[in-house]
């Protein structure tokens, strides 16, 4: 199921210089606001989740699963490489699941790892702010990377319609609006976090039942269905 070559020619077409300066422009953000708030505020436990749940799981993480995501098969597919990948004797799901695990490892180096930087220099990780903030970027990258690699197999364009989500439904609706937050892979998140933490600091509006369920679920069937489009493109080309 995991393919080496794909992997490395996944990794390097989402690390090279151009994409890898955008993905790193986040993280260093966040962390020069937490310094800088830090400075201002000092060590504040509330302070600490604010940022953590406003600016790093709520923009950072779904803004970099888009990169990854996508990045990971929509520009072969936009210029027609993908058709010597498709022409070769790997498995469609193997191609799939490998560009995955691409996708999470980097989702995953650049939110979570910044995440829990930024919680140290916040609070020092008191109430295991931190901690839990990182798990909840852990878990919502894996989701994230399933949904945006699925955006990036069915449209053209995937970045637009993944920012559209990831600004919009995520960082506005799913913060805002009640109804919402129950569809939101950040509130799924959370529900881990809030375990971790055991405190009313970091709140979610599902069940750690729940929210473990549906991440489960969408990372599921978002890997399954983007495996059976990329047959449907792999007939198409033969046709």
């Amino acid at each position: 199921m995991y393919d080496p070559t794909v992997a490395r020619l996944t990794y390097r077409a989402l690390l090279g210089r151009r994409r890898a300066l955008i993905l790193g422009a986040l993280p260093l953000l966040l962390i020069v606001i937490s310094v800088v708030v830090r400075g201002l505020a000092g060590a504040d436990d509330q302070t600490a989740s604010d940022l953590l749940g406003g600016l790093a799981l709520a923009t950072m993480v779904p803004i970099i699963g888009v990169i990854a995501g996508t990045g990971a098969i929509g520009p072969e597919i936009d210029d027609g490489s993908v058709v010597y990948l498709l022409s070769k004797p790997i498995k469609r799901p193997t191609i799939i699941f490998t560009k995955l695990i691409v996708a999470i490892a980097v989702t995953m180096v650049f939110s979570a790892l910044p995440t829990m930087i930024a919680g140290l220099i916040l609070n020092g990780n008191g109430q295991q702010i931190a901690v839990a903030y990182t798990v909840a970027a852990l878990v919502a990258s894996i989701a994230y990377a399933a949904l945006f690699l699925l955006l990036g197999t069915v449209s053209r364009h995937a970045v637009v319609f993944g920012l559209v989500y990831a600004l919009v439904w995520e960082a506005l609706f799913g913060s805002l609006v009640p109804g919402a937050r129950t569809l939101s892979v950040q509130q799924w998140s959370l529900a881990v976090a809030h375990k971790v933490t055991g405190g009313d600091l970091v709140t979610s509006d599902v069940s750690l039942t729940t929210g473990t369920v549906l991440l489960v679920a969408v990372t599921v069937l978002a890997t399954w269905y983007a495996g059976q489009k990329l047959r449907s493109l792999t007939l198409a080309g033969e046709e």
